[in-house]
């Protein structure tokens, strides 16, 4: 803790957003315009404000912080519900968040929050989008599907059904391309050599790309693999319970699908996956732990290409070579 910083803890709602400083005052603003300029007189070249990504919450409270010139992080919902469990406390209420938010700031070593450019945010928004009408595009199917398995299905639905799904897939590829163009202008050499990883393809280089901000938001593959929830989760108590070793599961979901569907090209293609795979299966292991292994390897082959500007290479021990 540095005595010199006053630290506020924020917990953040649609309406509203709570706050408790590091003298245990708390204060409530409404989440707009209006309660952002309320809360920054009470901030100086000394204010440290922290906060948990909640969603699209806190966003637009983060960057008016951030263009006043005051100090933001934007934690990690996960490590400060850790920390907030770890205090034992029996009271929830917004009051009591934003006080052991504020206590979780006093105690961690906190990353500064730089924000997106233009281009990400309108990459993750386009990702967001692609999300939604995908889930309509399979809702969709199934209708149509549905009306099929009736035997006599009325042809006004079938036709508004199939004109809907016509638009949606018109949508997504005007989506798609916009995504790549900006991909490749932000971050081109990157996305080229994220595809020389085999299993690797074009959808899965470009969703690294976008959900890792070009990889900068990471230190280290361990850092990457636990924002994937691909990292092992160990249930043990004492020698007698023993559960089944299993996958976080929290974290990203839309990247850890699709590195799922990349590890059985790559236990083909693939030397080290391929390697691993094998190994792992051979002691025993489930095929489905296999394959979690296999996603865990390429996660670690992206950041190390990401990281040194180096391509994939099976000849080579460390599967790098100068591009």
């Amino acid at each position: 803790m540095n005595k010199d910083i006053k630290y506020f803890g924020i917990d953040i709602s649609k309406s509203v957003f709570d706050v408790t400083d590091s003298g245990g005052n708390y204060y409530q603003f409404t989440n707009n315009e209006f309660g952002f300029k309320k809360f920054s007189k009470l901030l100086d070249i000394t204010s440290h404000c922290v906060m948990e990504a909640t969603g699209y919450y806190h966003y637009q409270l983060a960057y008016h912080l951030l263009e006043s010139g005051i100090k933001v992080s934007v934690e990690n919902p996960l490590s400060v519900k850790r920390f907030i469990q770890m205090g034992l406390s029996k009271i929830k209420t917004d009051k009591s968040d934003s006080k052991l938010i504020c206590g979780y700031a006093e105690q961690v070593e906190l990353k500064l929050w730089q924000g997106n450019s233009k281009e990400e945010i309108e990459c993750l928004q386009i990702v967001r989008t692609l999300s939604v009408y995908t889930k309509q595009s399979t809702m969709l199917k199934n209708k149509l599907h549905g009306e099929a398995v009736l035997g006599n299905p009325s042809k006004l639905v079938v036709t508004s059904l199939k004109r809907s799904l016509r638009q949606l897939i018109k949508e997504m590829k005007m989506l798609e391309d916009k995504l790549l163009t900006l991909v490749k202008q932000s971050h081109q050499d990157l996305f080229t050599r994220l595809q020389t990883i085999p299993g690797i393809g074009r959808k899965t280089a470009i969703m690294l790309v976008v959900l890792t901000g070009g990889f900068d938001r990471f230190t280290s593959a361990s850092e990457l693999c636990s924002y994937t929830g691909l990292t092992p989760v160990i249930r043990q108590s004492g020698s007698s319970v023993k559960g089944r070793p299993r996958i976080s599961k929290i974290g990203n979901q839309k990247l850890r699908n699709l590195l799922f569907m990349c590890s059985f090209n790559a236990c083909k293609y693939n030397k080290a996956c391929r390697d691993l795979y094998e190994r792992l299966v051979a002691k025993g292991k489930s095929k489905k732990l296999a394959l979690i292994a296999v996603c865990n390897k390429l996660l670690k082959q992206a950041f190390a290409i990401a990281k040194s500007g180096l391509i994939y290479d099976d000849t080579y021990r460390s599967t790098l070579v100068k591009n």
